[in-house]
């Protein structure tokens, strides 16, 4: 077991549902009648991909926005565990950008906090590089835009560096949980894998 030295796990209160196999997976040898309906899900906050039983006579769409908080639950029973990217479905690895996409809109204030308060790595590398299609000449853009004025929103970004950051972002989140990164902007709790 994990120890998180002096620091307050957090919780997800929120999580997307990447995929939903109402009779469980299909290589699962348990009798039919046993199976319980799963889903796989991304949590909204900390971005952790889980694996969720859904309560029985319950169905839940892609996508689908469901409460998992401590408490009464209307869809989820329990968390089953944590996934890594590889053990997703095809079908929850298809709908995984659409889903961070979503929660990126969703908490855009925490994002845009995140690209007007950003500063160097090194003295070579800006943290806004390490979003796919920010380079150079993209940062120092964003920087002298922010400095004239604070960004209020992906729409307010888009209007004055031409460019969206909300699919860069999701894209970095992503990446961040597809594959080992030297640097970790959003998904905090692979760090500590």
């Amino acid at each position: 077991m994990k120890k998180y030295r002096g620091k307050k796990r957090v919780f997800e209160n929120y999580a997307y549902i990447l995929d939903f196999l109402p009779y469980g997976y299909p290589e699962d040898n348990t009798p039919l009648h046993q199976r319980k309906p799963i889903a796989q899900g991304f949590g909204e906050e900390q971005f952790v991909l889980m694996e969720m039983v859904i309560k029985k006579d319950v169905t839940v769409e892609l996508a689908e926005r469901v409460y998992i908080g401590r408490g009464k639950r209307d869809k989820v029973e329990y968390i089953t565990r944590t996934l890594k990217y590889e053990e997703l479905t095809p079908t929850a690895k298809t709908e995984l950008f659409y889903v961070i996409r979503e929660a990126v809109k969703r908490n855009e204030k925490r994002f845009i906090e995140f690209i007007n308060t950003c500063g160097p790595i090194t003295t070579r590398l800006h943290t806004l590089q390490l979003l796919p299609g920010v380079g150079r000449t993209l940062t120092w853009k964003i920087l002298e835009e922010r400095e004239k004025k604070p960004f209020e929103s992906f729409e307010d970004i888009e209007k004055r560096i031409h460019r969206n950051l909300l699919n860069a972002i999701a894209k970095r989140i992503e990446e961040e949980l597809k594959e080992p990164q030297k640097y970790y902007l959003f998904v905090k709790w692979k760090e500590r894998e």
